[in-house]
């Protein structure tokens, strides 16, 4: 298995640069496993393929206000940082952009301002390495961050958004993620309403994004790619429902693919089923993987060489996603993180 096996040409005009309103309105292509059939639909009509007693499993986390623009203190020269996660005492990792000269000891100066207009200012001082770039940096007060940050979007989407809360959940709910869980931009609060009219039940998970869904694979060999750690939370009452549902025989289904890395790496470590949880997930899921609890995912198109695509690949068969991406860009679906939506089954 090679990297390259997982490789695709889209042409530019499908990456999609804007969401659809409402949000229900994307495509929906529905992808059969078992027969490998494969149906187009709309999102709106995804209760169509779902049953009573069926357990949808979300991903609440909440995009941060992550991406910060700042000047070096000795030189003046303009910076921006992504930041990818804390890690205690006001020390983040991040990346820098431009990056590559900035050395431990650098200090930042971030300025932004508030709803009354008022200038605020913070410093950002460089204090480790980290690998593939990542640097550690201290804030000196990160609960400036509503005031100074911004919400990063993806670097394939070079559109504005008018009202950054799109580019979040309806029921996004705790901040962490550097990116939104996009399988879940679909939902609106009416369609979730409807789901649950419909017996299907709607459970929420935290898992904060991190740095794999937007950054491709460089290794050849995708063995050797060091997977970004995300930290992620399964609650006891979540864990008791899941546990109840599968005993009960009824279909778990994964609202994207972070939910269903952290519920496969919850069910790998457990010893039945799946248990209460809060702590790093490490999981890279490649084809031969073995899914313990996810018996459905609700997906969105995914870039070339990526995790997340030899996640759905793993999931449905590599041979069986080729096919299904390739009836998508003849079809003229939209891809990416506003883009159109996969139901696999």
């Amino acid at each position: 298995m090679k990297t390259s096996d997982f490789d695709y040409y889209l042409p530019k005009e499908l990456i999609a640069q804007t969401p659809l309103e409402p949000r229900d309105r994307s495509r929906l292509m529905v992808v059969r496993r078992k027969d490998g059939l494969i149906e187009h639909s709309t999102f709106a009509r995804i209760t169509s393929y779902l049953s009573c007693g069926d357990v949808l499993v979300f991903n609440n986390s909440r995009v941060l206000p992550a991406r910060l623009n700042g000047r070096k203190v000795s030189t003046g020269g303009r910076i921006e940082i992504l930041l990818l996660r804390r890690c205690g005492d006001g020390v983040w990792e991040a990346l820098l952009k431009p990056g590559r000269r900035v050395k431990p000891g650098t200090r930042i100066e971030l300025t932004g301002e508030t709803e009354h207009k008022i200038d605020v200012r913070a410093v950002a001082e460089i204090v480790g390495l980290g690998p593939g770039g990542v640097r550690f940096l201290r804030l000196s007060d990160d609960s400036l961050l509503p005031e100074l940050g911004e919400i990063p979007l993806p670097p394939y989407i070079h559109t504005k958004l008018a009202d950054p809360e799109r580019y979040q959940t309806v029921y996004a709910e705790i901040n962490g993620s550097v990116a939104a869980p996009t399988a879940g931009l679909h939902f609106t609060p009416e369609l979730l309403k409807h789901i649950q009219g419909k017996g299907i039940g709607c459970l929420f998970a935290t898992l904060h994004v991190g740095l794999d869904t937007f950054r491709p694979i460089s290794e050849e060999d995708p063995h050797r790619h060091a997977i970004y750690r995300e930290y992620g939370i399964i609650d006891p009452l979540l864990a008791s429902k899941i546990n109840q549902a599968r005993k009960e025989g009824r279909r778990i289904i994964s609202v994207g693919t972070t939910t269903a890395r952290l519920l496969e790496n919850v069910a790998r470590i457990s010893r039945d089923g799946v248990a209460p949880f809060a702590d790093w997930v490490e999981l890279f899921i490649l084809p031969g993987y073995h899914f313990r609890i996810t018996d459905g995912l609700i997906t969105n198109f995914h870039l070339p060489r990526s995790t997340l695509l030899m996640l759905v690949s793993a999931f449905a068969g590599k041979s069986l996603i080729k096919q299904a991406y390739n009836e998508a860009i003849d079809k003229g679906y939209r891809f990416y993180s506003f883009g159109d939506a996969m139901l696999i089954l």
